[in-house]
């Protein structure tokens, strides 16, 4: 079975989430909250890394649950300092109460986070045919659109970058390869 470049690790966790999760259009709030989030712990990291503490990060989180995380106190957050079933980044750790806060925020005003998500691709996937991973685009102008609207909204770790491979995670945009099994079965007849 031919995969994507990037995921040739013989780990099959990771295998695992490029077959099973990647590219695959997400519109459930809370998993793109914390995509979002672990988008953002990754900065500077591989994503396998990542990968590998998302229970812990589950946990630390208390599942990912915006009101209950914008309620964490600072000596909660000082506490998960020390966990090592997450990168214990102070800046990376505070992100993820900020997010939560921001996106409470933008509930009391009644937008829909995974709505306002899906607008930067017109409420679709946005399906590319690239045909090797030298192709694929870092960041492009839906991201940096992306970014911008959630920094104006208060959320933090959400560069363009960021943004960019949060949108390929979540399916907003589709970078599995031509040759990839995975787009095939993801595009079908596109």
């Amino acid at each position: 079975m031919e995969r994507c470049g990037w995921a040739t690790l013989s780990d099959p966790l990771y295998l695992h989430y490029h077959d099973r999760e990647w590219g695959v259009p997400l519109r459930d709030e809370r998993r793109l909250f914390e995509l979002l989030c672990l988008e953002g712990a990754q900065a500077g990291l591989s994503w396998r890394t990542i990968l590998h503490r998302r229970e812990g990060y589950r946990r630390a989180f208390l599942g990912f649950d915006p009101e209950r995380i914008a309620d964490l106190s600072d000596e909660d957050l000082s506490r998960l300092r020390e966990d090592p079933g997450i990168v214990r980044n102070r800046q990376k750790i505070l992100s993820v109460r900020s997010n939560a806060q921001a996106l409470c925020a933008m509930r009391a005003r009644g937008e829909d986070f995974a709505e306002f998500l899906w607008s930067f691709v017109g409420g679709s996937p946005e399906v590319h045919h690239y045909a090797a991973l030298s192709e694929v685009p870092a960041r492009t102008a839906a991201s940096d659109a992306l970014s911008r609207a959630l920094r104006e909204r208060g959320f933090s770790f959400v560069g363009s970058t960021i943004c960019y491979a949060f949108m390929e995670a979540a399916g907003l945009v589709m970078d599995h390869l031509v040759g990839c099994y995975r787009y095939g079965e993801l595009v079908g007849g596109q």
